[in-house]
């Protein structure tokens, strides 16, 4: 380490000084907002009102908490988040897959148009009102499949995954061959196994898009009882952020006080999930973003 920094110049010097106080500002900018908000929902709700928290909770307090989580609708929106990023991420990677490796195959015979297809639907597309009245006219109105399937593939991850693909020798492809494995079973056996820390960073795309949809919801779900928990944590947000506070018998005095924390609540449990799944997928990003990245 010293004898690195004594080959150093002073431009490399200077350059590393500015690139950690780059990362600083960084850390700082991200971090902070869910400190702030963090510490907002576990502070005395006259704390807050009095503007004494900036970056610490002030006279610990976990009453929001416990406010929100005794709220049933909250977790009748969590249940159909699950569903929706479970179901719709497994959809999405075998979908993904099933569309990019035969796009990969330099055999296949309609590969440059369907290719060309792929990259113009990033361009252009239908509108918002040509799918909302497909949806309709499918019967998919307040059904969970109207929040799935219409964000079924993306053509940008379909284009990473079969740029993965173009990466595998293709002599393991002519090899499996020659022993008899048909096209499905070298995708299977062969194909998907090499690929697999790019489908973990797909997979993590797509989980995260699922679990922060709210869009779609908003457009073709009307039934509380289909929400997701973005479209619920907006609701409280933006619409009625009493609601909690009324259907749990707090007493308007403590509502009137620990709205803003109710919010901040509804905040912190939502992302919650999210910022425990991706440590144990942190690993594959790096690696499957430069190895989906190898040909173009």
């Amino acid at each position: 380490m010293l004898n690195r920094m004594k080959n150093q110049t002073i431009g490399d010097i200077i350059f590393d000084i500015v690139v950690a106080l780059l990362l600083i500002v960084a850390v700082v900018v991200c971090v902070y907002p869910f400190l702030y908000v963090l510490s907002i929902s576990i502070s005395s709700g006259d704390a807050v009102n009095k503007g004494q928290v900036v970056l610490f909770p002030v006279d610990l307090n976990f009453e929001a908490f416990k406010t929100v989580l005794e709220y049933e609708q909250l977790w009748v929106s969590y249940k159909n988040t699950v569903f929706y990023t479970v179901v719709g991420t497994i959809l999405n990677v075998v979908f993904t897959c099933l569309a990019a490796y035969p796009l990969s195959r330099k055999k296949f015979c309609f590969r440059k148009q369907l290719n060309f297809l792929l990259a113009f639907t990033m361009y252009f597309s239908g509108g918002l009102i040509p799918v909302y009245i497909i949806v309709t006219s499918m019967g998919l109105y307040n059904s969970r499949w109207s929040v799935i399937l219409p964000v079924l593939v993306s053509a940008y991850n379909v284009m990473i995954c079969r740029s993965a693909f173009e990466a595998i020798s293709e002599e393991l492809f002519e090899e499996a061959q020659l022993e008899g494995a048909n096209d499905f079973l070298i995708m299977t056996k062969i194909a998907i196994p090499l690929i697999r820390p790019t489908l973990a960073v797909l997979t993590l795309y797509y989980a995260v898009a699922r679990y922060n949809e709210f869009f779609n919801a908003l457009l073709y779900i009307s039934n509380k009882k289909l929400e997701p928990l973005q479209l619920f944590l907006r609701r409280i947000l933006i619409e009625a952020s009493t609601e909690i506070m009324q259907s749990t018998n707090v007493s308007m005095t403590l509502a009137s006080r620990s709205t803003i924390q109710v919010r901040y609540v509804c905040i912190v449990v939502s992302v919650i999930p999210i910022m425990l799944l991706v440590p144990f997928v942190q690993k594959y990003l790096v690696e499957g973003t430069m190895l989906g990245a190898v040909k173009g």
